[in-house]
């Protein structure tokens, strides 16, 4: 009965990446009949071309339609499904038009209250080493925070060719594994559904990309993610329930939580994009696009593995999540002093990205806007 169950969540991820596979394309032409397109106009985008938007709609359309072969629709479902339908529209009206933050923000609460309010999807307490910590009245805005975190979270680090796409691939199969651990098989299926979808569309968006995510996706993959893990792991009875979660999405929490302060601390608009995320850093010293994002889903995985030993072996998975903690904190520290020491002693950047897109390098663009490398290709929403 249960490999039955196991064979039915595969099936699950396998249709949703088939699914996905097949509609990108289509993605892709009405991307440009409709005009969402990002036409590269800054030095934090490192695409040298046009390139089509809305690709999420093919990572929804899977999701949606392997949810409706597989799933039981009950009321949490469907509260999520209808959030992430709110999402979508966001997500779209901004590839196409552009959205001011704070409409996007009002928005993506909007779309977490109704999984709050529809669906029941509360952190109502933790569990804190054996000690439960409830919320009480705070349940509420404490979930809704977690939402909105989540669904900009991901988008912040949707900066590079299949970085997001890629990161939130392996951040849910890690939420996957557990929640098998955990005997979750409903969240599970659902989980394993939107982990295919996320492979499915990922040939289209690796370097060099053919179709961006947008808004669109990356919006709706944080915001399922964040949902997911609620119901998921958030509820379960493990005694560090609410590590897990942090632990898998580590990284995109980890950027978010910097680039808001480091933006605050500069006396911007904590949603006023900006360069100075970890992909950047790491493009900065050198690496090309692959690399780096190789560089990031290896430590995405590293944090999905460490979630995995912490469900069931808490102590020796607590002193390797303290070191690996310290190992990327260091990194991070590491980036920021190579970046600053380079501004101070005046030496010029050397990558690819700056011979490309600087604009008193203009004279050097290859004519028809064709991409002088595969690294001119890299992908930058619209808009944070």
């Amino acid at each position: 009965m249960i490999d039955s169950m196991y064979f039915q969540v595969f099936l699950g991820l396998i249709c949703a990446g088939l699914i996905a596979l097949t509609v990108t394309p289509i993605v892709r032409v009405f991307a440009y009949k409709i005009g969402a397109v990002d036409i590269p106009k800054d030095n934090r985008r490192m695409h040298k071309k046009p390139m089509p938007l809305l690709g999420g709609l093919s990572i929804f359309l899977g999701f949606t339609i392997s949810g409706l072969l597989f799933c039981d629709i009950t009321p949490t479902l469907a509260a999520a499904w209808f959030g992430g339908l709110l999402i979508i529209v966001i997500g779209i009206l901004d590839d196409k038009y552009a959205l001011n933050a704070w409409i996007k923000l009002l928005g993506q609460i909007a779309a977490a209250a109704i999984a709050v309010g529809l669906g029941g999807v509360q952190i109502e307490h933790i569990n804190l080493f054996g000690r439960y910590i409830h919320f009480g009245v705070l349940s509420i805005p404490i979930t809704i925070l977690w939402i909105v975190g989540m669904t900009n979270a991901i988008n912040l680090i949707d900066g590079l060719d299949g970085l997001a796409c890629g990161v939130s691939a392996i951040s849910s199969m890690s939420l996957l594994i557990v929640t098998l651990m955990h005997a979750e098989l409903d969240v599970a299926m659902l989980t394993a559904i939107l982990t295919g979808a996320c492979i499915g569309f990922l040939p289209f968006n690796m370097n060099p990309a053919k179709i961006f995510m947008g808004d669109t996706g990356a919006l709706f993959l944080g915001y399922m993610l964040s949902v997911l893990s609620i119901i998921g792991v958030f509820k379960t009875t493990a005694v560090v329930s609410f590590l897990i979660p942090v632990i898998i999405f580590g990284y995109p929490l980890f950027d978010t939580v910097f680039a808001f302060a480091r933006r605050i601390l500069q006396g911007r608009s904590p949603f006023s994009a900006d360069r100075g995320h970890l992909h950047h850093r790491i493009i900065d010293m050198g690496f090309n696009v692959r690399q780096s994002v190789s560089i990031l889903y290896c430590i995405c995985s590293i944090l999905g593995i460490l979630a995995i030993m912490l469900t069931e072996q808490r102590a020796a998975a607590s002193l390797v999540i303290l070191v690996v903690a310290l190992i990327i904190g260091l990194f991070n520290y590491a980036l920021i002093k190579n970046k600053n020491t380079r501004t101070l002693t005046g030496l010029q950047e050397t990558t690819e990205f700056d011979r490309v897109v600087l604009p008193d390098q203009k004279k050097d663009e290859p004519k028809d806007g064709a991409p002088a490398t595969d690294k001119a290709d890299s992908e930058e929403p619209k808009s944070e």
